[in-house]
């Protein structure tokens, strides 16, 4: 189990230290104890969950770790409710956007570890939020997997614009579980 200190956790958030310890003492953030001294320590996940209550940016070190979140863009609904069915048996957490538009603007708040993306869309196309991924410092570390019904061409340069893995539609389960797996492997602690 990952702890931070009190200190850690003010330098992140650019805050005084006894504003953390506040936050403790109130129960806003979930923090223990260590016997002898009475140091305060949270466990990561339990910081990166205060973080998400109170939206507060999630430090890209810290988004990394432990997370199983996958964000769905896709503008078919059947295709995406398949998309996070199967991911969710899994094991992983999923969250959907319909489109590109709301797709970027869930990212920055759900914080994911891996993004599957159509590339043909209405109004903000795949491409575009792939670019908008690549180029932003508080996605750029997310796994993306492109799922699209066009042409190897197409697919071929959604890998050069930085797409970590392509698939055609339709796809196969398995295929896109290995996939997943592959790029977001599940800790055992994460299934416990």
């Amino acid at each position: 189990m990952k702890t931070l200190t009190t200190g850690d956790i003010a330098k992140m958030c650019d805050v005084n230290l006894r504003t953390v310890i506040r936050w403790i003492d109130r129960g806003a953030l979930k923090g223990f104890k260590l016997p002898g001294r009475g140091n305060n320590r949270v466990r990561v996940e339990d910081f990166v969950q205060f973080l998400h209550e109170h939206n507060m940016p999630v430090p890209p070190d810290l988004a990394a770790e432990n997370n199983k979140r996958i964000l769905i863009i896709d503008d078919e609904a059947a295709v995406a409710r398949s998309i996070a069915r199967i991911l969710r048996a899994e094991g992983y957490e999923t969250e959907t956007a319909l489109d590109g538009f709301q797709g970027g603007s869930q990212m920055i708040k759900y914080q994911p570890a891996l993004v599957t993306l159509d590339l043909r869309m209405p109004g903000v196309s795949g491409y575009d939020v792939l670019k908008f991924i690549r180029s932003t410092p508080e996605t750029e570390h997310i796994k993306v997997i492109v799922i699209s019904a066009l042409d190897q061409l197409s697919l071929q340069r959604a890998r050069d614009e930085g797409a970590d893995a392509v698939l055609s539609k339709p796809f196969d389960n398995e295929t896109l579980t290995k996939t997943v797996s592959r790029l977001l492997p599940l800790q055992e602690s994460a299934l416990a």
